[in-house]
């Protein structure tokens, strides 16, 4: 226990990706460009939703959550990065790496949550349009909402609490661009084998019942879209769709890549790559799925913009 009691004295040094790379400073403004991009495109996205009373339906308050949720994200991990890497210092103490865990477990879990209710939400405005305001009133969409942050936290706290209960005494060093659950249990210095295959099985129940949830949804979506006789009406529904369902393959990808297969099937430097896609590369890319093929959300944008250049340059 010794061991254990010195390593949440001193902390934990956060490897990365920026200090192995053959070009650190090029990653490094990519990265930043990236995070920029995210908190833009993001920001830009969740004020537009919050500003335009058109878009307060269900469809965009849910879409305005998983913009929060994307900002909160890469906000959790990239900034400290960067930091750190312009500092030369990758430390991270013992609180901090429970917390930016538990942030991180929060956030990825919520998102995972959110993008099988927004799915059922798209199942319901197309099979079912005529009870849409009624099985999707903004009372139940808030709801999903609620769901979705507390049951996420609550796997988080309950994760993180348990994790940092083993005594860590293998190394500091954490092979990883933030503190998640498999890198840091290859410090342990405890047998950890019964709560990885735990992780293993709440990771895959997480991931493969909202899964399940979307696959069902847009197999009813795909039956009633093949049988609507306007061709205007399903080159829609099939662009809205189009959008999500790429979403859920970027994050459901990473997702399944770094918590269900078997840690054997991926090196540390893979799972660098991977934890870079889900927490810069896909916020910053998902606003822009999102709504550069959005009829009313380029619209409410460029509405927002008018009003934003006619404050900022009145006409006399």
């Amino acid at each position: 226990m010794e061991h254990g009691n010195s390593t949440l004295g001193s902390g934990f040094i956060l490897m990365g990706i920026l200090k192995d790379s053959e070009s650190p400073e090029l990653l490094c403004a990519i990265i930043t460009i990236l995070y920029m991009l995210a908190l833009t495109s993001n920001g830009l996205l969740l004020l537009v939703i919050t500003m335009d009373t058109r878009l307060h339906v269900p469809m965009y308050l849910l879409l305005g959550q998983l913009s929060l949720m994307d900002l909160l994200f890469t906000s959790v991990v990239t900034p400290k990065a960067l930091v750190d890497f312009l500092r030369s210092e990758n430390t991270i103490s013992f609180g901090g790496c429970a917390l930016q865990m538990f942030l991180a477990l929060t956030l990825g879990g919520a998102e995972d949550l959110l993008l099988a209710f927004m799915a059922y939400d798209r199942y319901v405005a197309i099979c079912h349009p005529l009870n849409y305001m009624v099985l999707m009133s903004t009372r139940v969409c808030w709801l999903m909402v609620a769901t979705s942050w507390v049951l996420a936290s609550l796997n988080a706290l309950g994760h993180t609490l348990y994790t940092m209960h083993f005594p860590f005494c293998m190394s500091r060093k954490i092979s990883h661009l933030l503190c998640e659950i498999p890198p840091l249990l290859k410090l342990a210095c405890a047998d950890t084998s019964i709560y990885e295959l735990m992780v293993y099985v709440t990771g895959v129940t997480f991931l493969l019942l909202p899964l399940s949830v979307i696959v069902a949804s847009y197999t009813l979506i795909l039956f009633t879209v093949l049988h609507m006789p306007s061709n205007e009406g399903r080159q829609k529904a099939l662009v809205t769709c189009s959008s999500h369902l790429t979403v859920v393959g970027m994050f459901y990808g990473a997702a399944t890549f770094m918590y269900v297969l078997p840690s054997s099937l991926h090196s540390p430097k893979q799972d660098n790559i991977i934890s870079v896609f889900y927490t810069i590369v896909t916020p910053a890319l998902n606003p822009l799925i999102y709504s550069l093929r959005n009829k009313e959300v380029m619209g409410a944008l460029r509405r927002f913009m008018g009003k934003y250049m006619l404050r900022t340059h009145p006409t006399f």
